[in-house]
């Protein structure tokens, strides 16, 4: 099965995104409905970070005019593309997302003066960073657009299924995650920075370098958010950013903090990432056909600021699981306690929970608990068990690995007596899609028999059929 999987140790942005992707294999040309369609260019170029050789992605304004607003009515422009904007007053302060993996700064358009940046551009009064060609940077330029106004652009660029699917996956996350921050509406969510030419181009340009590499699955092992605090238009935070926290949240893969204090991962980065990716605790096996690097403009001092791309075949079977097993003798446990124990554990992360009836000391009955856990939920099922229960001591087994199908979940609709009814199927495969076992949800079948007379083992077996 053809693999793209991503190495997020030190976080992830949109830039570093698209770099790791063409130093992987997939074609600059994929990029050009952007390019065709907005007013801003791709830089494409290299570097050594730490002695890692890789790709570095800049975006660049085209149109030397400015803002939408400025532009004339022969001039490419996103408001052209997908509805009215609205622009900020002069000296309005607002965050802007660095697509390095690093900070959203505070950023006033009248406190900069003329300079060269720590990032080797030029800067103009404006505080307007120009790239290599004397083309202005795209970060943060643009007016503020609606949630639907920035899907109306995307869907006016004529992407193809799976690109524009992408694309408008992470853009929803980003505005579900504000308006979840700001306890607002997902259509009335403004997006600042991730609204303008150089967001809309990051995170369409990945969608189409996704797409131009075609592979059938997507992973990533953790992604780290890095530390300390990042400065933001509505005040100081710790790191990760409450958005980046809010994205991770739904997302497949884990969160993780470390390994500097520096911000890592960001909001466009973190919902590319969740709407593509399914987690993975390390990569997985698989034959090696094209990698590459993606890097931020930061620099770390010990360790490459980058993201690693790696497209392969993954071996077929099922697909190993890191995991660690954590027992406990019980002799006094009630069965209420025991009962209630695999919600307990459950909430704070444990994957499965047995108890196994054994006989203790002296005679006595008793009961075996064996938990699997993910490695980074080992401490807080072990002092969940521990409160529980009242064990003084839980052990770790050997056991450092399992294989599992891959599971996905659908809703079989069936039509009993002119009414509709759903009913979850769990379906697991192999590695390689096959499917070899299909399961309703008994609580699911359990409603539907309840409202409509039939047995459960009937409404299973309606829902199964359907899904197969």
């Amino acid at each position: 099965m053809r693999t793209l999987a991503f190495d997020g140790r030190t976080g992830a942005a949109g830039d570093m995104l698209l770099a790791a992707l063409l130093a992987a294999g997939a074609d600059a040309d994929a990029l050009t409905p952007v390019t065709d369609a907005l007013p801003v260019e791709y830089h494409i170029d290299r570097r050594d970070e730490h002695g890692v050789s890789a790709a570095t992605v800049d975006v660049l304004l085209t149109d030397e005019g400015g803002d939408d607003e400025n532009r004339d009515d022969d001039s490419p422009s996103l408001d052209k593309a997908g509805g009215h904007g609205h622009s900020h007053d002069e000296g309005d302060s607002h965050t802007h997302e660095h697509g390095d993996g690093s900070h959203d700064h505070e950023h006033n358009d009248e406190s900069h003066d003329h300079s060269h940046g720590s990032d080797g551009h030029t800067h103009d009064p404006d505080g307007h960073s120009h790239g290599p060609d004397g083309h202005t940077h795209a970060e943060g330029h643009g007016v503020t657009r609606t949630y639907p106004e920035v899907v109306g652009i995307v869907e006016s660029l004529n992407l193809g299924e799976r690109a524009e699917s992408i694309a408008l996956g992470a853009f929803r996350r980003l505005g579900e995650a504000e308006a979840t921050v700001h306890d607002t509406d997902l259509d009335s969510t403004a997006f600042h920075e991730v609204g303008a030419d150089d967001a809309v181009a990051d995170i369409v340009g990945v969608a189409l370098l996704v797409a131009d590499l075609d592979p059938e699955a997507v992973v990533t092992t953790p992604v780290f958010a890095g530390g300390g605090e990042t400065t933001m238009a509505h005040g100081t935070y710790p790191v990760p950013a409450p958005a980046v926290v809010e994205i991770a949240s739904e997302a497949d893969w884990e969160l993780r903090g470390g390994p500097v204090d520096e911000e890592l991962l960001t909001p466009t980065g973190a919902a590319i990432l969740a709407e593509l990716a399914d987690g993975a605790e390390s990569l997985p096996p698989m034959e090696v056909t094209e990698s590459g690097y993606g890097a931020g403009t930061l620099s770390l001092p010990d360790r490459p600021n980058v993201v690693r791309a790696v497209v392969g075949e993954a071996r077929s079977g099922l697909v190993r699981d890191e995991i660690r097993v954590l027992e406990t003798n019980l002799d006094d446990a009630s069965p209420e306690l025991l009962g209630s124990l695999q919600r307990s554990l459950k909430a704070v992360g444990a994957r499965d929970v047995s108890i196994v009836p054994v006989t203790m000391k002296k005679g006595r009955p008793g009961h075996l608990v064996k938990v699997i856990v993910r490695p980074p939920d080992v401490q807080a099922v072990a002092r969940r068990l521990a409160e529980e229960t009242g064990t003084l001591g839980v052990r770790e087994t050997g056991a450092g690995h399992r294989w599992v199908a891959t599971r996905a979940f659908e809703t079989a609709e069936l039509d009993i007596d002119g009414e509709t009814y759903g009913v979850s199927v769990k379906v697991a495969s192999d590695a390689d899609g096959t499917t070899y076992d299909v399961s309703a949800e008994f609580d699911d079948a359990d409603a539907v028999a309840e409202a409509t007379g039939l047995s459960v083992r009937e409404v299973m077996r309606r829902a199964e059929a359907q899904v197969r």
